[in-house]
């Protein structure tokens, strides 16, 4: 998905984001940075709050509008406050997010690209769609023959230092885990109100 200049989107939406905005040179540059004098478009009006969520949770995962629109709908049809955690389990089980979250690459868009080369497999067979939906029992590995890969090398390392998800179980030294519950989610862990972009759509 092509998203223009991702510091200019941070700017707008907030450095959570985009992995490449967290970090202190951009910190320095926003603080350097004058302050706005004019009010943001959209104003303070609910449908432009509900929109600044809608983008900020499309492009965190990295999503077109088409995609994004369609996992919202699909969320919806679960009535009350059932379709926000609908739509996050959703977000969180695509392929491309759980290689992400799971600490094998650093960002999603590192992630899809790993799982369109052939990199990863689920349930031992081969899988090159990042928005595949994972499910409870699937086992999610590295590919064999990738595993000599200088990604990978230091991978039990690398686990000794990360964060596990309580919804994931890893095996041989971080390469395998296995999705032991649908993904759970605190509200610290999202830089977006999916209530908020349930509103948006339900309009």
């Amino acid at each position: 998905m092509l998203v223009g200049p991702k510091y200019k989107i941070c700017k707008r939406l907030g450095a959570s984001v985009f992995e490449k905005c967290q970090t202190a040179k951009f910190q320095l540059a926003e603080a350097r940075a004058p302050r706005r004098t004019r009010p943001k478009r959209g104003g303070n009006s609910d449908f432009g709050a509900q929109l600044l969520e809608k983008q900020k949770a499309r492009f965190t995962y990295g999503l077109t509008e088409s995609q994004f629109s369609r996992y919202a709908h699909e969320a919806m049809e679960k009535r009350g406050s059932q379709s926000s955690s609908s739509l996050l389990v959703r977000l969180e089980s695509r392929l491309d997010n759980v290689v992400y979250r799971a600490g094998l690459v650093k960002t999603r868009r590192a992630a899809r690209q790993l799982v369109s080369h052939g990199h990863i497999t689920v349930n031992g067979r081969r899988m090159t769609v990042p928005s595949h939906c994972v499910a409870v029992g699937d086992v999610i590995a590295v590919r064999p023959e990738s595993r000599t890969s200088p990604l990978f090398i230091n991978r039990a390392e690398q686990m000794a230092e990360q964060k596990t998800p309580a919804w994931m179980q890893f095996e041989e030294g971080g390469l395998s885990l296995k999705i032991t519950s649908a993904p759970v989610l605190s509200e610290t862990e999202v830089p977006f109100n999916a209530a908020v972009i349930i509103q948006f759509y339900s309009r």
